[in-house]
């Protein structure tokens, strides 16, 4: 399935209906009186959150939604039919922008949420409305009003528990093909990712869901490499698992390059929990990777973990941290010591 986390989409409510001028005309009955029926209401925009979406792509090809005008009012005091309301269907995490890109009208995160997004026009009445006991034939009827146009953006943030960041090639797509069912494409070169991808994790009794994003640079919070889309997927997530390449040269300034780029982006986002983790493990000797283990450490004054995606190494222990931070639980425990621990040189 094409993946597209944004789009602009044109929609327009219905037209009201016209009025209607009739009089009533029947034999022996010279003087019937006016009759003419109301108009229908235009139809309304609407926008619904479902559930079983997880892209935008169809906007890509359907960019004008237009509800039904109402029909116009009839003789022998007829109504015209309210015009069928129009439904914009979007994935959970959809944000709604107006046409500046900056004024956010909704936010629907919950499938079943629905938004009234433009309110169709009111039908015109017919001239039995206007009868008086001054003016028994009147002889003008009120038309319907306009539907109202608005242009739109709609923006994707996925939903998920838990994010991927780190720089790009740093094994995000390995680590998240490894511990779920989700087939990310993967290679030995950077950007090879090109879109997020959502992978759902079982680690003891507890499933989550896991997003893997495409690998940030320098510069990401102001659009690099399309960096600001991208993190804007990992900014509902309850923790981030920052993996930093062993076989770079300086993981300390891979390391703090990513962190400058989510602080840079959202405050909210840099004060996330972050899991640290050393990927690659398996490419580098015992020696080496006690050496970047060290200097990843001093970088982010904490212990991180050591894992390879490729042989297995660490990922229940990555799972398991994952969820404690997910779930809220009580790290004071035994935790550590049942799943194996943070790796030690």
């Amino acid at each position: 399935m094409n993946f597209l986390d944004r789009a602009k989409i044109y929609i327009k409510s219905g037209d009201g209906g016209n009025g209607c001028i009739g009089f009533r005309r029947e034999k022996f009955i010279e003087f019937g009186g006016p009759n003419g029926g109301d108009g229908g209401k235009g139809g309304d925009v609407w926008i619904v959150c479902v559930a079983n979406l997880n892209t935008l792509i169809d906007y890509r090809y359907q960019q004008h939604l237009k509800a039904k005008s109402g029909e116009g009012g009839m003789g022998q005091n007829r109504s015209g039919a309210n015009g069928a309301d129009c439904v914009v269907k979007v994935p959970p995490g959809t944000q709604v922008f107006a046409e500046d890109g900056e004024t956010l009208l909704a936010d629907l995160t919950t499938p079943g949420q629905r938004v009234l997004i433009a309110k169709g026009g009111n039908g015109g009445f017919g001239n039995a409305h206007f009868k008086s006991a001054t003016n028994q034939a009147p002889y003008h009827a009120n038309p319907g009003l306009p539907g109202e146009e608005l242009t739109l953006w709609l923006q994707l943030k996925l939903i998920a528990d838990a994010g991927l960041v780190g720089l790009p090639n740093a094994g995000k797509s390995t680590f998240l093909a490894a511990v779920s069912a989700a087939k990310p494409k993967i290679a030995d070169y950077p950007f090879t990712t090109l879109h997020p991808n959502l992978g759902v994790v079982r680690a003891g009794d507890t499933d989550f869901v896991l997003a893997d994003i495409p690998g940030l640079i320098e510069g990401a919070h102001e659009g690099a490499g399309l960096g600001d889309r991208f993190l804007g997927h990992v900014e509902r997530c309850r923790v981030l698992l920052h993996l930093v390449d062993a076989t770079e040269a300086d993981v300390a300034t891979a390391y703090k390059t990513v962190r400058r780029e989510l602080k840079a982006y959202s405050s909210e986002l840099a004060k996330k929990k972050e899991i640290v983790a050393l990927s690659k493990a398996d490419a580098l000797d015992s020696d080496v990777l006690k050496e970047k283990f060290a200097e990843l450490k001093k970088a982010c004054r904490k212990t991180p973990l050591v894992l390879s995606a490729v042989s297995g190494k660490g990922l229940k222990e990555a799972l398991y941290a994952l969820t404690r931070e997910i779930t809220g639980a009580d790290r004071s425990g035994d935790d550590d010591a049942d799943h194996g621990g943070p790796w030690q040189p």
